[in-house]
Protein backbone atom coordinates (compact mmCIF):
# COMPACT_ATOMS: atom_id res chain seq x y z
CA UNK A 1 0.00 0.00 0.00
CA UNK A 2 0.94 3.39 -1.02
CA UNK A 3 1.72 6.15 2.03
CA UNK A 4 0.86 9.29 1.72
CA UNK A 5 2.01 12.42 3.88
CA UNK A 6 -0.04 15.18 5.46
CA UNK A 7 1.26 18.47 6.77
CA UNK A 8 -0.82 20.47 9.15
CA UNK A 9 -0.09 21.62 12.89
CA UNK A 10 -4.26 21.26 13.07
CA UNK A 11 -4.90 17.99 14.26
CA UNK A 12 -8.81 18.29 13.06
CA UNK A 13 -7.66 18.99 9.64
CA UNK A 14 -4.93 15.98 9.94
CA UNK A 15 -7.88 13.59 11.61
CA UNK A 16 -10.28 14.90 7.93
CA UNK A 17 -7.62 14.54 5.22
CA UNK A 18 -5.95 11.01 6.22
CA UNK A 19 -9.74 9.60 6.49
CA UNK A 20 -10.85 10.98 3.18
CA UNK A 21 -7.04 9.71 1.60
CA UNK A 22 -8.00 5.96 3.93
CA UNK A 23 -10.62 6.04 1.23
CA UNK A 24 -8.49 5.94 -1.82
CA UNK A 25 -6.07 3.03 -0.34
CA UNK A 26 -3.38 5.01 0.99
CA UNK A 27 -1.61 4.97 4.23
CA UNK A 28 -0.97 7.99 6.06
CA UNK A 29 1.74 9.39 7.92
CA UNK A 30 1.70 12.84 9.51
CA UNK A 31 3.88 16.31 10.15
CA UNK A 32 2.78 18.81 11.93
CA UNK A 33 5.67 21.39 10.88
CA UNK A 34 7.32 22.03 8.11
CA UNK A 35 11.01 20.60 9.89
CA UNK A 36 9.22 17.45 10.74
CA UNK A 37 7.58 17.26 6.69
CA UNK A 38 11.27 16.81 5.43
CA UNK A 39 12.28 14.11 8.27
CA UNK A 40 9.07 12.07 7.32
CA UNK A 41 9.86 12.18 3.60
CA UNK A 42 13.43 10.84 4.36
CA UNK A 43 12.45 8.41 6.17
CA UNK A 44 8.93 7.17 4.36
CA UNK A 45 9.09 7.64 1.09
CA UNK A 46 6.03 8.83 0.53
CA UNK A 47 4.18 8.82 -3.41
CA UNK A 48 2.36 12.49 -2.15
CA UNK A 49 2.38 14.88 -0.03
CA UNK A 50 -0.30 17.03 0.91
CA UNK A 51 0.95 20.02 2.71
CA UNK A 52 -0.46 23.21 4.42
CA UNK A 53 0.89 26.54 4.27
CA UNK A 54 0.93 28.10 7.34
CA UNK A 55 3.00 26.70 9.89
CA UNK A 56 5.41 26.27 12.61
CA UNK A 57 9.20 26.15 12.24
CA UNK A 58 8.74 25.93 8.30
CA UNK A 59 5.99 26.88 6.18
CA UNK A 60 4.64 25.63 3.45
CA UNK A 61 6.10 27.23 0.26
CA UNK A 62 9.64 26.64 2.36
CA UNK A 63 9.04 22.49 2.39
CA UNK A 64 7.84 22.65 -1.28
CA UNK A 65 10.64 24.50 -2.07
CA UNK A 66 13.16 22.06 -0.18
CA UNK A 67 11.51 19.46 -1.76
CA UNK A 68 11.66 20.42 -5.42
CA UNK A 69 14.73 21.51 -5.31
CA UNK A 70 16.47 17.90 -3.93
CA UNK A 71 17.42 15.56 -6.74
CA UNK A 72 16.00 12.93 -4.72
CA UNK A 73 12.20 14.18 -4.08
CA UNK A 74 11.70 16.79 -6.60
CA UNK A 75 9.15 14.70 -8.55
CA UNK A 76 7.42 13.81 -5.23
CA UNK A 77 4.03 15.21 -5.93
CA UNK A 78 3.07 18.19 -3.49
CA UNK A 79 -0.87 19.58 -3.08
CA UNK A 80 -0.75 22.84 -1.21
CA UNK A 81 -3.74 22.36 0.73
CA UNK A 82 -4.52 26.13 1.97
CA UNK A 83 -7.55 27.21 5.15
CA UNK A 84 -7.55 30.48 2.99
CA UNK A 85 -7.72 31.16 -0.84
CA UNK A 86 -5.28 34.13 -0.42
CA UNK A 87 -2.72 32.54 0.83
CA UNK A 88 -2.09 31.79 -2.49
CA UNK A 89 -1.23 34.99 -4.19
CA UNK A 90 2.14 34.75 -4.99
CA UNK A 91 4.27 37.74 -6.10
CA UNK A 92 6.11 37.27 -9.74
CA UNK A 93 8.59 34.52 -9.52
CA UNK A 94 7.89 33.81 -5.79
CA UNK A 95 5.22 30.66 -6.81
CA UNK A 96 6.37 27.50 -5.04
CA UNK A 97 6.60 24.62 -7.86
CA UNK A 98 4.00 22.98 -6.10
CA UNK A 99 1.90 20.35 -8.39
CA UNK A 100 -1.65 21.37 -7.22
CA UNK A 101 -3.00 24.51 -5.02
CA UNK A 102 -6.41 23.51 -2.92
CA UNK A 103 -8.20 25.46 -0.68
CA UNK A 104 -9.63 23.34 2.21
CA UNK A 105 -12.92 25.05 1.63
CA UNK A 106 -13.51 23.21 -1.30
CA UNK A 107 -15.38 19.75 -1.67
CA UNK A 108 -13.77 16.64 -0.49
CA UNK A 109 -14.36 15.09 -3.66
CA UNK A 110 -11.84 17.51 -5.33
CA UNK A 111 -9.15 16.76 -2.96
CA UNK A 112 -9.71 13.10 -3.64
CA UNK A 113 -9.60 13.93 -7.39
CA UNK A 114 -6.94 15.66 -7.36
CA UNK A 115 -4.62 13.26 -5.02
CA UNK A 116 -6.07 10.24 -7.86
CA UNK A 117 -4.45 12.29 -10.58
CA UNK A 118 -0.82 12.06 -8.98
CA UNK A 119 -0.93 8.52 -7.97
CA UNK A 120 1.47 6.16 -9.82
CA UNK A 121 0.19 4.49 -12.86
CA UNK A 122 -0.04 1.19 -12.24
CA UNK A 123 -1.95 1.30 -8.83
CA UNK A 124 -5.41 0.27 -8.21
CA UNK A 125 -6.79 3.03 -6.48
CA UNK A 126 -10.15 4.50 -7.08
Amino acid sequence: MCVALVVDDDPTQQLIISKLLKTIGLNVIFASDGVEALSQVKLFNPVLVVLDVIMPKMNGYEVCKQLKSDEKTRHLPVVMYSGQEKEFSFSLGSKPDADAYLSKLCQHQELINTVNHFLPHESTYS
